[in-house]
């Protein structure tokens, strides 16, 4: 018969089957792109009736949830930088509104006492109303103790005060007028009037110029330089003294002649000098002069013979800025007491 094979035929077909399943299947990962597309076609349909006969025994496979499908579309940090902007929107519109909302005006509620709450008020500590409401008393308010204000004094009337004033710091910006006011420390940056009479029981220290368009009392005025401008006029109705240090004097004896003597009393302005002659004078300088403080240009120098002797002299005067002399060109009486008094003016 035509399927009965010889033993040996048998063997070698049994071989070539078992070499050919013996074989392994070439790698996937060396096959081409068109290799592996057509062992995707050649492979069987899962959906296929054998395959689903196949599988029944299998589990079934796990179905993925739409939202998980749709989130694995997207990447997960666009997600969140999405999140931040549209929060970052909210804001931005939130703030908008607001701004564009008018503010809500306080209102301020008056409260009215009566004659319990007063006397409530009078007899404890109580708290009447808060910050948004209005304390009106109709009638006078007597406090006998401290009375505390924490915020602004509004005050418009007047202001009576029957004891003292005490204030760190006071700034009036219209007219003030006060009785009677005592001041430790008073500055005043732009003019000041006086209408009354100024008293001052201490020193006044002028920096500027002082302009007194009246009469001027003092009684004792002290001032390094008086000038008097335009036609000015100096009245003195009583004594003229000219104080101030003795000037430096040099006696010369040869003139004065034997025994003679002299002396100088007075200052650089005015004074006398007092001599007295001996044995044998002679005509020359009886005393050089020298003042304290030099004049800027000579000066004048006035000299007045004083007693009989001084009047037999021929005297003269030398001068210069620093210092004068008293000479006679004659030779004077001898034993004799005289003197010269002197006033020296500037130019």
């Amino acid at each position: 018969m035509a399927d009965e094979q010889k033993p040996d035929q048998a063997n070698a077909a049994e071989g070539a089957k078992s070499g050919e399943e013996s074989t392994p299947p070439p790698d996937a990962l060396g096959k081409t792109n068109d290799e592996v597309d057509a062992d995707a076609g050649d492979a069987p349909n899962p959906t296929s009736s054998a395959n689903l006969t196949a599988k029944s025994d299998d589990k079934p496979a796990k179905k993925l949830s739409p939202l998980k499908k749709f989130l694995k579309r997207f990447n997960l940090y666009l997600l969140l930088f999405g999140l931040v902007l549209v929060l970052g929107a909210a804001v931005a519109v939130v703030a908008y509104l607001n701004s564009k909302k008018q503010p809500e005006v306080p209102s301020l509620t008056s409260t009215t006492l009566d004659a319990d709450t007063l006397k409530q008020l009078a007899n404890s500590d109580a708290t009447v109303g808060d910050s948004g409401q209005t304390l009106t008393v109709q009638g006078n308010a007597i406090f006998s103790g401290q009375v505390l204000v924490r915020g602004n004094l509004n005050v418009a009337g007047t202001i009576q005060l029957g004891g003292e004033f005490s204030v760190p710091d006071l700034t009036v910006s219209d007219t003030a007028n006060l009785a009677n006011a005592q001041i430790n420390t008073l500055q005043v940056a732009q003019a000041s009037t006086f209408q009354g009479e100024v008293t001052l029981q201490n020193d006044l220290n002028v920096a500027g110029t002082s302009s007194f368009n009246g009469t001027v009392t003092v009684a004792h005025l002290v001032v390094a330089k008086l000038s008097m401008s335009g036609n000015g006029q100096l009245e003195i109705p009583n004594h003229i003294n000219f104080t101030g240090a003795s000037p430096g004097r040099v006696i010369s004896a040869g003139v004065l002649g034997a025994g003679g003597t002299g002396s100088v009393n007075g200052s650089d302005t005015t004074g006398t000098v007092n001599l007295n002659t001996g044995d044998n004078p002679v005509a020359g300088c009886f005393v050089k002069i020298t003042f304290n403080i030099p004049y800027e240009n000579t000066p004048n120098v006035i000299i007045s013979p004083i007693d009989e002797g001084a009047a037999q002299t021929t005297y003269y005067a030398t001068r210069t800025t620093s210092s004068f002399s008293i000479c006679t060109l004659t030779t004077p009486p001898s034993n004799k007491v005289f003197a010269f008094s002197y006033i020296v003016t500037g130019l």
